[in-house]
C-alpha cells in the first residue's frame, strides 16, 4: 500500500455518518459453537460495497478489530440494518437467537452523525486511511495547513508550524 508523501486533508460534501462496531469474544472456549459469526462481517461489507446507492461511502479497520465505516445518513445506515432482504437482518437475528445477551459474544456500536463542515482530518506519510479513504482528499496547503482552517475557524493567525517548531 503506497503512501501519499505530503500532508492532505479528507474533504467530504454534505453531513455524513461515522459508525464504529466491533465484537468481542469473551469465552474463547466456546468459539466453535459460534464460528459462522466470524464470517459475518466480511459478507455485508462486500454487499454494501457493491451497491453504491446504499449510502455506504467506506470503511477501515483500526487494530483491536474495530471496523470504522462511513455512511452518507443515518436512514441509510438503519435502512440497511432492518432490510430484510439484505446480508445483515439474518445475521442480527440468529446473533440474537443463539447468542443474545448469554455473555459469549459482545458487540458494541456507536453512531455519531456530523454536520457539513464540523470535522478536521489531516494525514501524512500515510496510505489513504479512514475518512481519506471514504471521501476525496485534498492539499493541505492555504487555509487547509491547520486544524483551525480545516474546520472553517481561522482568523489567520494559526500558521502552521515548521520543523524547527515555529509558526511558517
Amino acid at each position: 500500500m503506497s503512501t501519499v508523501n505530503r500532508r492532505v486533508a479528507a474533504q467530504i460534501e454534505g453531513d455524513f455518518v461515522v459508525f464504529l462496531i466491533r465484537a468481542r469474544i469473551n469465552r474463547w472456549w466456546k468459539l466453535p459453537l459460534h464460528l459462522w459469526f466470524v464470517s459475518t462481517m466480511p459478507k455485508m461489507i462486500k454487499e454494501i460495497e457493491a451497491n453504491p446507492s446504499s449510502g455506504f461511502l467506506g470503511h477501515q479497520m483500526l487494530g483491536f478489530g474495530v471496523l470504522v465505516q462511513y455512511w452518507r445518513s443515518a436512514a441509510q445506515l438503519v435502512a440497511y440494518a432492518r432490510d430484510r432482504d439484505k446480508v445483515h437482518y439474518p445475521y442480527w437475528v440468529e446473533f440474537n437467537r443463539k447468542i443474545g445477551s448469554r455473555g459469549d459474544i459482545g458487540i458494541w456500536h456507536e453512531t455519531y452523525l456530523v454536520k457539513a463542515g464540523q470535522y478536521e482530518a489531516i494525514y501524512n506519510n500515510m496510505p489513504l486511511f479512514g475518512l481519506a479513504k471514504a471521501s476525496k482528499t485534498l492539499d493541505a496547503t492555504g487555509v487547509h495547513a491547520t486544524a483551525r482552517g480545516r474546520l472553517g475557524e481561522t482568523d489567520g493567525t494559526d500558521a502552521p508550524i515548521s520543523p524547527d517548531g515555529q509558526p511558517s
